[in-house]
């Protein structure tokens, strides 16, 4: 049955993000309970209570547990999660407020977020951007070498809420953006090198000079959700929400809003529904956005012209969420949570090409494919277990299961490059093996090296030249850390604040990660 979608109270509404955009604590007396949810829970939890980063806190899902464990989990924070210790930030009169919260607060109807309130939260900060240099104000020889880091922060909002950039010939960093909360995704534009696009966790989007390393411009997309693609000309970005179940397609210039699409459809079990966003991705192939529909089980292509029409793959699979390109992007490869199965999808002929057995809750993140004896493979990481925890690799030409390479624990992103020897897995097991990186020798495909990066090790990408290794050790490490490809030896460290997601400019001109440019164009 079709959820109904329905309007917040704009008052509510109003004080929710304004919550959401604080970093002081609050007092009980000043605040209501929903509001202490949505500043201090929402933006991992969901802000209708129905899960994103972490899982669900409402009345059903919390059924049955014990409220004093559940205060003591916020003091004391969740070990080798993203959740912090809220002792001391949080009265104890708050902490017992927010538990009876969770425990009785069902998860909330759709909320909308129209073409209007987007409109209406658009903030602009340089007003003439003519002012603004005509080339990078620090030492930089090619705009490629940056990194981009989605910086956190403790609490996942405040002054460590922030992108980070380095560069990565001599890993210093030459400019910081703060976001409020915390930054999520960094993109950049494939036709114009000064421009990045942040997203929050809170569905913000900052509109970045790289050259001044100022945000020009932002607005608010939705309440939370992490889908952002920019298309090859770089004249539109487009972003999806989980909440509310919709897309919108902006001027990549303005950040003005141009047309917002009601996620829904059919899933592949016959049932009508509304949708989440997963993956939004753009592609040098084409002027089109692709967009999985997570609960729908659709891929939709939109047309980059006018009106923006859309043609709908159906039965893809259940519970769709990241993806990646490769052949020169006219193939996308999308994971299927649920089914355990990454499925190829032809954006030339708009048609499921096949479905490949990928494991356990497959979990492809930005994607990894290498050329290795005139084949092109692509790696994928699983974020479930099973019997046993492996890396899927699949002929990428032939559309066959190459190797299931077995790995010490769950895992959610790959990383490769054309010049470097190893694909690089992060290992997110909830123990010690949380610190390590593996690697994978190209050729063997079998796990030769672990690194022992310390805090929480995540997100491993190469510089764009490939001669470097940077990890997030996130969580207790607070640092991002990076290593010599060839050698796997450590040869610096940056310092900020629960690192996460790290974007390397040269992504624009390879967009598969391993591949080289040549092998794009």
């Amino acid at each position: 049955m079709k959820k109904k979608i329905i309007k917040l109270n704009k008052t509510i509404l109003a004080g929710a993000v304004t919550m959401l955009l604080s970093s002081g604590s609050v007092q009980a007396a000043d605040i209501n309970p929903h509001q202490l949810y949505q500043q201090n829970c929402a933006s991992c939890h969901g802000a209708d209570h129905g899960g994103y980063l972490a899982p669900a806190l409402n009345a059903e899902t919390l059924k049955g547990r014990s409220p004093t464990a559940m205060r003591s989990i916020i003091m004391t924070g969740s070990f080798e999660t993203l959740m912090p210790p809220f002792y001391g930030r949080l009265s104890d009169d708050e902490i017992r407020t927010l538990v009876k919260h969770i425990q009785s607060t069902p998860k909330l109807p759709n909320p909308a977020w129209t073409i209007d309130d987007m409109k209406a939260s658009l903030k602009v900060y340089v007003k003439n951007e003519d002012s603004l240099p005509s080339a990078p104000t620090y030492q930089i020889n090619n705009i490629d070498d940056l990194i981009g880091v989605a910086a956190r922060g403790k609490y996942g909002r405040g002054a460590g809420s922030k992108a980070v950039f380095i560069n990565s010939k001599n890993h210093q960093k030459v400019g910081e953006v703060e976001t409020g909360t915390a930054a999520h995704i960094i993109d950049f534009n494939p036709a114009n090198p000064r421009w990045a696009y942040v997203k929050t966790d809170t569905a913000e989007i900052f509109k970045v000079d790289l050259y001044s390393m100022k945000a020009v411009r932002s607005i608010k997309t939705g309440f939370n959700g992490p889908g952002l693609g920019v298309s090859r000309d770089g004249k539109y970005i487009m972003a999806g929400s989980f909440v509310p179940h919709n897309a919108v397609i902006l001027d990549a210039d303005t950040l003005e809003p141009l047309k917002t699409f009601e996620l829904e459809g059919v899933d592949p079990d016959g049932n009508q529904v509304t949708s989440d966003s997963g993956m939004i991705i753009g592609t040098p192939y084409a002027d089109i956005f692709a967009i999985a529909l997570e609960n729908a089980g659709q891929v939709w292509v939109v047309d980059l012209k006018e009106g923006f029409p859309v043609t709908k793959i159906k039965n893809v699979g259940r519970h769709l969420h990241d993806a990646f390109l490769t052949h020169k992007g006219r193939k996308l490869m999308v994971a299927s949570y649920d089914d355990s199965i990454v499925a190829a999808i032809d954006l030339e002929k708009r048609e499921l090409i096949k479905k490949l057995p990928a494991g356990c809750v497959p979990h492809v993140g930005g994607g990894s494919a290498v050329k290795v004896n005139g084949r092109t493979l692509g790696f994928g990481t699983n974020f479930g277990t099973c019997d046993k925890t492996v890396v899927s690799v699949w002929d990428l030409d032939t559309m066959e299961v190459v190797k299931q390479v077995p790995v010490s624990g769950g895992t959610e992103s790959p990383a490769a490059h054309a010049n470097a020897p190893y694909v690089a897995v992060d290992i997110i097991t909830k123990d010690r093996r949380a610190r390590t990186i593996q690697l994978i020798d190209k050729n063997s495909l079998e796990v030769v090296k672990t690194l022992d990066v310390g805090g929480h090790a995540y997100f491993p990408e190469y510089s764009a030249d490939g001669k470097y290794l940077y990890v997030s050790a996130g969580y207790s490490g607070d640092e991002v850390v990076v290593y010599d490809s060839n050698t796997l030896k450590k040869v610096a460290s940056v310092s900020m604040e629960s690192p996460a997601g790290i974007f390397s400019r040269g992504r624009v001109k390879y967009m598969t990660r391993g591949l080289s440019p040549d092998e794009m164009e």
